[in-house]
């Protein structure tokens, strides 16, 4: 069974987030416009941020946790972690640790 997150604190991921989108760092990721999962070249209109550890799994709005990615890398990630992405297109089913 996977842990509870408190949802305050992923109340202020998520501010933290936005302030992180508001950043020049943020704004020039968005201008190199390549998604991180599938290497698509994309305009900054069809990016989204995406958390590798989401937050709803303890992850953090940081630099070292936000990437850029399309939206449909973003909609198929859902809440996985890279490791359990890899696993479920593997075996075509998902996968929980």
């Amino acid at each position: 069974m996977r842990d509870e997150i408190d949802p305050g604190q992923v109340q202020k991921e998520k501010a933290k987030a936005r302030k992180l989108r508001a950043s020049q760092w943020w704004r020039n990721k968005l201008a190199e416009g390549v998604c991180h999962y599938c290497g698509g070249k994309f305009d900054k209109g069809q990016l989204t941020m995406d958390h590798v550890v989401p937050l709803s799994r303890g992850g953090k709005s940081s630099k070292g946790n936000a990437v850029v990615c399309c939206k449909d890398c973003n909609n198929k990630k859902k809440y996985l972690t890279p490791a359990e992405l890899v696993i479920r297109d593997h075996f075509k089913k998902d996968v929980f640790f």
